[in-house]
């Protein structure tokens, strides 16, 4: 009988044990998850594009494929190379770190240039379904890839000193949770008109004044969270090169900028001094991803000036007038 009881006890401990862990492991989700929240933005702000110009009856399950794409993303190509990386040569992470910042900062700097160049996007051509739909299904999945290895580093970087089997069960639970988000927000936005059509053909009152509120509103909702997208690159991938050169050994910029953040902390005490504190690493951080952005632009203009000019120098010396004339030469 005292066996059977001590066995009890092993078992208690047990499951003592493994609701530790589960805890340690919410706790470790949970802060991987806040790091991750500038990509989620910007992740939130950039997949609306995609459903642009489907039937009303084809928006959600269009997003519900890209959320499947990008759950595939995270958890059978991103997590893997992740956790070997983590595992084997972990000083290579904050590297890849520093190149997927770099292409946030190109990315948000290029949407500047765009907005403010004279150098618009143009509208999206209709979808219809059929090879179209899957097309531009492919083209979200593959921005994803690039957007949730952002998510999946970032996370693996706050629990990188975690165990293994720790690393892995956080990292999955970053993935479900950040997609649900990500994908469940891009639902609510991309059927809110729809929504308010609704009430506003349907209803009558206040609900038919909502619903018209809500059509009227989406298109200044949509151009705001683009804004915020496009700050949000700027923002994250600044930030990562500032804390991944300080990291890889350059200290400089990263201690200015801490420094400014203390000494508006001790200026300004309590809330408004943690805000405005933060306000000062974010700013920085935007400032340095808008300038190495910048710099990317111009370097890709500058190659597809050089190699454009290339092609059509070549395509001119291929091109003989005479070579495909039936007139005999003089």
């Amino acid at each position: 009988m005292s066996g059977f009881f001590a066995l009890l006890d092993d078992i208690v401990a047990m499951a003592k044990l493994a609701a530790a862990s589960m805890d340690d492991v919410a706790g470790a989700a949970g802060r991987a998850s806040a790091k991750a929240a500038g990509v989620v933005i910007d992740d939130t702000a950039v997949t609306p594009r995609y459903v642009h110009g489907f039937s009303p009856e084809r928006e959600l399950p269009v997003i519900k494929k890209i959320a499947v794409g990008s759950l595939r993303n995270k958890l059978l190509i991103i997590l893997p190379a992740a956790l070997v990386l983590s595992q084997f040569v972990p000083w290579l992470l904050t590297p890849i770190l520093m190149v997927g910042g770099t292409y946030l900062c190109y990315e948000g700097a290029e949407k500047v240039w765009e907005k403010f160049g004279g150098h618009g996007q143009h509208e999206p051509t209709p979808v219809v379904g059929g090879p179209d739909e899957q097309a531009m299904v492919g083209g979200a999945i593959r921005t994803d890839l690039i957007l949730s290895s952002e998510i999946m580093v970032i996370a693996l970087n706050e629990v990188a000193s975690e165990p293994l089997l720790s690393r892995a069960v956080t990292l999955i639970v970053v993935a479900l949770v950040m997609t649900v988000l990500v994908y469940g927000v891009v639902a609510v936005i991309v059927k809110m008109d729809d929504v308010g059509l609704h009430l506003a053909t349907e209803r009558s009152g206040w609900l038919a004044g909502f619903g018209r509120g809500l059509v009227a509103a989406m298109p200044r909702v949509l151009a705001v969270l683009s804004n915020v997208g496009i700050v949000a690159m700027l923002w994250v991938g600044g930030h990562i090169l500032l804390v991944g050169v300080d990291e890889l050994g350059w200290h400089p910029v990263y201690d200015l900028v801490h420094h400014a953040e203390e000494a508006i902390g001790h200026a300004v005490p309590g809330f408004f001094g943690e805000l405005f504190a933060w306000l000062v690493n974010t700013g920085a951080s935007a400032v340095i991803g808008l300038l190495v952005g910048a710099v990317v632009v111009a370097v890709m203009t500058l190659l597809h000036r050089v190699t454009g000019k290339s092609h059509a120098s070549a395509g001119a010396e291929g091109h003989d007038p005479e070579a495909g004339s039936d007139q005999p030469a003089p």
